[in-house]
This record gives structure tokens, C-alpha cells and sequence, in this order.
């Protein structure tokens, strides 16, 4: 994992996130979109996890994390004015898709278990509610899940900024497959 920031087109802030596989496979995500992963804490595992290296495969050098002692030293360090933040909520009225993102733009997922608490979801630097449509009955989705859907939809919007050139042998592995 790097330990400084950078640029990126998109955040993605896991608020007090509890699952190690679930962070893994975001960090795994991060490091093939080229988004960076914030971790508000506090967390409720070790960074050392076996299951978090495990699920982030051989990725960790790849992406971008940050850890914050909470959420709010967190949008500390993401400038308003350069960060519109979106929380993602089953409660939410606008689906991800009906967004016109930026780059830049941040998406805000809750814990596992119970999602953003109602803190998160009316702080001053939410830009809006969103959710990610499912169908009637279901409570919620994978955290990581979640994340892939909403910073696909991202990149897609945006253009795929760094994504490779199918035409080019890839810089990391010439034998990559999905």
C-alpha cells in the first residue's frame, strides 16, 4: 500500500469498516481502477489481517490507502471545494446511475453490518444520498460489491482515465486475464 496521496479520479471512504476480505477486495479494486481507498476508523481489524492480504492478493503495493482515526479527520484532508462527497445508503432517493460525476468526486460506504449512521449521513460535506437500486425485500448488499458497482459507474462517466490499452502488452502482467 503507498502511504502518501495522489491524484486520483475518485475516493472511495470505507466509514469503520469491520470485514478484512471485504477491505482486501477494495484494495484489490482501487488498484485496478486507479481510485483510492480512505479507511475512517476506527476499524475493526489489524491492517495485518491474513484475510485482508489474502482477499487484496498480490495488489497491495498497487493501490492508494489512506487510515484516518475517524471520518471526519478523513474530509479533513479532501478539500470541499474539490470533493463533492455522495453517501451510499439503501434510504437514498437518487440511484448511482442518475449521477453526473466529477473527477475528484467521493463515495462514502457505512460499516457492514448497519451502513452510515445518521451522523455520516447528514454531515455538512454530504453532497447527496444515493443508493444503488436492488430489489424489494433485500436489505443490502456487499460492502465490496457496493464499492465496485458505484466506482465503475465512476469511471465509466469519466472515460476510463489510466485504464490500459487493450492493443498494448500490459505494463504489470503481458498474461492478465479477468
Amino acid at each position: 500500500m503507498t502511504t502518501e496521496p495522489f491524484a486520483s479520479f475518485a475516493h472511495i471512504i470505507f466509514d469503520q469498516p469491520c470485514i478484512p476480505p471485504n477491505t482486501g477486495n477494495a484494495i484489490r479494486l482501487c488498484a485496478n481502477t486507479g481510485a483510492t481507498l480512505h479507511l475512517a476508523g476506527p476499524l475493526g481489524f489489524n491492517l495485518k489481517d491474513k484475510n485482508l492480504k489474502r482477499a487484496g492478493l498480490d495488489y497491495h503495493d498497487f493501490a492508494n490507502v489512506q487510515v484516518y482515526k475517524n471520518l471526519q479527520n478523513c474530509f479533513d484532508t479532501l478539500p470541499e471545494h474539490q470533493h463533492r462527497v455522495f453517501a451510499f445508503s439503501s434510504h437514498g432517493t437518487t440511484t448511482h446511475t442518475d449521477i453526473t460525476y466529477r473527477f475528484g468526486d467521493v463515495l462514502l460506504f457505512g460499516t457492514e453490518p448497519t451502513g452510515l449512521d445518521e451522523s455520516a449521513l447528514h454531515h455538512p460535506r454530504i453532497t447527496e444520498i444515493v443508493r444503488i437500486p436492488m430489489r424489494p425485500g433485500i436489505r443490502s448488499m456487499n460492502l465490496a460489491n457496493a464499492a465496485s458497482v458505484a466506482i465503475y459507474e465512476v469511471w465509466r462517466q469519466l472515460g476510463y482515465p489510466g485504464a490500459a490499452d487493450p492493443t498494448m502488452p500490459d505494463s504489470h502482467n503481458a498474461s492478465s486475464t479477468i
